[in-house]
C-alpha cells in the first residue's frame, strides 16, 4: 500500500491531499506537524511532497528555482528566487533586502520575506519527519502531466478546470468537497496541493526526476532539488 500526502501553503496554514491507494481526501490544518497528523502517523506516508523551497542558499541563487523557471515557460513568474537563509533572518525586510544584495547581487521582494515563517516552519520539520520529504513545485508538475508547459493561470475558471483535469486523468479526482466546508482554502490551493501529491507519488514509485540531478547542496546540507 503506498500512501503519499501532497502539501500547499494557504490563508488557514496547509492543505493536504492525501492518497491512499487510488482513495483521495483532504486535511486542513494551523501547523505542518498537525496537518500530517490528520493523514495519519508520520511512519505510514512513504513520502510528502511539499509546495515551499526546502535547502535555502548561502550566497548566489538556487539551481532548482532557475530550472523550474525554464521548465514552465511563460508562467514562470509563479517560481520566486529563495532568499539565502541569512537574509531570511533578518529582523526586518529592509534589512533582509541589503543581506541578500550583498550576497547575491539581487535584493529580496517583500511576498518573499513575509513568506520566512513558513519557510522556516518547513525547514525544521523535514529535518525531523519520518517520511521521505520533497519539495515540489506544482506548475512544474503540471507541465509535466500535460506534456508542456500551461499558458493559462489556474487564477482563471479555465486554467483552473484545465489543472483539475490533468489530476483526474492521472487518477486524483478532486471533486466534491473534500471535507473542506467553512476552511480558508483556496481552489488554487487543492489544487496545488494534488499536484504535490502527484509528484510525491512519482517519487514513492521511482518515477520522479529532480531538478536539478543531482541537488544541489548548501551549508544546511539539504539535497535542494524539485521532484516531479
Amino acid at each position: 500500500m503506498t500512501r503519499v500526502l501532497g502539501v500547499d501553503a494557504c490563508k488557514a496554514g496547509w492543505v493536504g491531499v492525501l492518497l491512499n491507494d487510488g482513495e483521495v481526501s483532504a486535511f486542513v490544518a494551523g501547523s505542518i506537524d498537525q496537518l500530517v497528523a490528520q493523514a495519519g502517523s508520520p511512519e505510514s506516508l512513504d513520502v510528502i511532497g511539499v509546495d515551499m523551497p526546502i535547502g535555502l542558499p548561502d550566497t548566489a541563487p538556487r539551481q532548482a528555482d532557475l530550472l523550474a523557471r525554464s521548465a514552465i515557460g511563460r508562467l514562470s513568474s509563479s517560481v520566486f528566487t529563495t532568499p539565502v537563509r541569512a537574509a531570511l533572518l533578518a529582523p526586518s525586510h529592509a534589512d533582509a533586502v541589503v543581506v541578500n544584495r550583498e550576497l547575491t547581487g539581487q535584493g529580496i521582494s517583500i511576498q518573499a520575506y513575509g513568506l520566512r515563517g513558513k519557510l522556516f516552519e518547513i525547514d525544521n520539520w523535514a529535518r525531523r519527519s519520518d517520511s521521505l520529504v520533497v519539495e515540489v513545485h506544482p506548475e512544474v508538475s503540471f507541465a509535466q502531466l500535460a506534456g508542456a508547459p500551461l499558458t493559462v493561470r489556474k487564477s482563471t475558471w479555465a486554467g483552473a478546470e484545465r489543472r483539475r483535469a490533468l489530476l483526474a486523468e492521472a487518477g486524483i479526482p478532486l471533486s466534491g468537497e473534500l471535507g473542506l466546508a467553512n476552511q480558508a482554502v483556496g481552489v488554487d490551493d487543492v489544487l496545488d496541493a494534488g499536484a504535490a501529491a502527484w509528484s510525491a507519488l512519482r517519487v514513492a514509485q521511482g518515477l520522479a526526476i529532480s531538478l536539478p540531478s543531482p541537488p544541489q547542496t548548501f551549508a544546511d546540507s539539504w539535497p535542494a532539488a524539485i521532484w516531479v
